[in-house]
């Protein structure tokens, strides 16, 4: 049952639009819940989510939504350091 779940979780994080967007280097796009709104985007029909985003939409981005909501909000004081323009020079990545 636990190598069930393990196996569903890598699965999610490979999909996940949060994990996407943040090594996504397209000037302009959003940071602050930008997973969130790259679900949102995708499910609204969004045409072209590499341009605006720099990342492309998860596969099934109603399934997605719930978890990237969650991992962006922890993320919050980060991303609104980042808008803010303060530094932390965090480097990696997934």
């Amino acid at each position: 049952m636990n190598k069930v779940l393990l196996l569903l979780l890598a699965l999610h994080l490979a999909g996940c639009a949060t994990a996407r967007t943040l090594d996504a280097a397209q000037a302009g796009a959003p940071v602050v819940y930008a997973g969130t709104r790259l679900d949102l985007y995708a499910i609204n029909g969004g045409c072209c989510a590499k341009d605006r985003f720099g990342a492309e939409a998860p596969t099934y981005p109603h399934i997605d939504l719930p978890a990237s909501a969650l991992l962006d909000t922890l993320l919050l004081p980060l991303s609104l350091l980042t808008v803010l323009g303060v530094g932390f020079n965090a480097t990696g990545g997934l």
